[in-house]
C-alpha cells in the first residue's frame, strides 16, 4: 500500500480540474508537500495560495510539458530540493477536430504533451526513485486507449502511447518492489477539457471529485490499472471479441462513442 501522507506529491496540469482536486485530497490525507507543474502560471499561482495552509508545503512551477528542456530544469531544481516520492503525470490537452481539420501544429503539440511530456517527466524523476527503491508513478491515459472515437484522433494516438508506455513501465519496474505503477483510463471528466461531449450510453460524464478520489485510492491501493467507471473494463473485451463491423455498431449506434464528439466546444488548450 501507498501511503500519501508525509510524501512529497508532483502533480502536473495541478493548477486546475481534476489536477488541484487531487492536490487538495493528497494535502487531506498528510501529504508533507505537493508540487504543482502547470502551463498556466496565473492559475497556478492562485492554486498555491488557495491550498497553502499549516503543516505542509504547496509550491508550483510554471512548466510547459511540450518543452523537454523546461521538464529537465523543473525536475533538476526539484529533485535538488525534496525527491518526489509520488508522481501524477496529469497534464494533458484535447484537440477535438478530424484529422483533416486539425493543423501540424496541433498534431505535434498534442503528441508533445500528452505522450512525450509524460515519458520525459517519468524518466527525470526515475533515476532517483530507483536509488531509493521507492516511488509511485501514476499516468493519466485515457479510455480512448481501448476504443476507437472519431474527432479524437491525435488525443487517441497520444493517450494509446501513453497506455503503452505506462504498462510497459509497470512490468520493466517489477523486480523493484518499492516501485508501483498506475495507470489511470477514465471516460469523459466533467471539465472544461471536453465541454460539449456527450456521455455515450452506461458511461455518465464523471464529475472530477469523483474521478480525482478514485484516482488517489488507487494509488493507495497500488492499483496497476484503474478504468473508471466500470463499463470501461468491458470495452476491450468486446474489441478483442467483435469482429470490427459488429464492435463499429455497438459503439456507433448502440453505445453512441462515436458521436459522443459531435458537438464537442472544449476550451484552449492552456496546459
Amino acid at each position: 500500500m501507498t501511503q500519501i501522507r508525509d510524501k512529497h506529491v508532483l502533480i502536473t496540469g495541478g493548477a486546475q480540474g481534476m489536477g488541484a482536486l487531487m492536490a487538495r485530497g493528497c494535502l487531506a490525507r498528510g501529504a508533507a508537500r505537493v508540487t504543482l507543474w502547470d502551463v498556466n502560471a496565473y492559475a497556478l499561482e492562485s492554486r498555491v495560495r488557495e491550498l497553502q495552509g499549516p503543516g505542509a508545503t504547496v509550491a508550483g512551477a510554471s512548466v510547459d510539458l511540450g518543452d523537454y528542456m523546461q521538464i529537465a530544469e523543473a525536475a533538476t531544481s526539484l529533485n535538488d530540493e525534496r525527491p518526489v516520492d509520488i508522481l501524477i503525470n496529469n497534464a494533458g490537452i484535447v484537440v477535438g477536430r478530424t484529422l483533416a481539420e486539425q493543423s501540424h501544429e496541433d498534431i505535434e503539440k498534442s503528441i508533445r504533451v500528452n505522450t512525450l511530456g509524460v515519458i520525459h517527466t517519468t524518466r527525470a524523476f526515475l533515476p532517483a526513485m530507483l536509488a531509493r527503491n521507492s516511488g509511485h508513478i501514476v499516468n493519466i491515459a485515457s479510455a480512448s486507449g481501448f476504443v476507437p472515437v472519431p474527432r479524437l484522433t491525435t488525443y487517441a494516438a497520444s493517450k494509446w502511447a501513453c497506455l503503452g508506455f505506462s504498462e510497459s513501465l509497470r512490468v520493466e519496474l517489477r523486480e523493484h518492489r518499492g516501485m508501483h505503477v498506475t495507470t489511470v483510463c477514465p471516460s469523459y471528466v466533467n471539465t472544461g477539457m471536453f465541454a460539449g461531449a456527450a456521455a455515450p450510453f452506461g458511461a455518465p460524464l464523471l464529475e472530477p471529485g469523483y474521478a480525482a478520489e478514485k484516482i488517489l485510492q488507487g494509488i493507495e491501493r497500488n492499483t496497476s490499472m484503474l478504468r473508471i467507471p466500470w463499463i470501461v473494463n468491458l470495452v476491450p473485451m468486446l474489441y478483442a471479441a467483435l469482429p470490427a463491423p459488429i464492435f463499429d455498431a455497438v459503439c456507433g449506434r448502440w453505445l453512441g462513442i462515436y458521436h459522443s464528439m459531435d458537438h464537442f466546444s472544449g476550451k484552449p488548450p492552456t496546459r
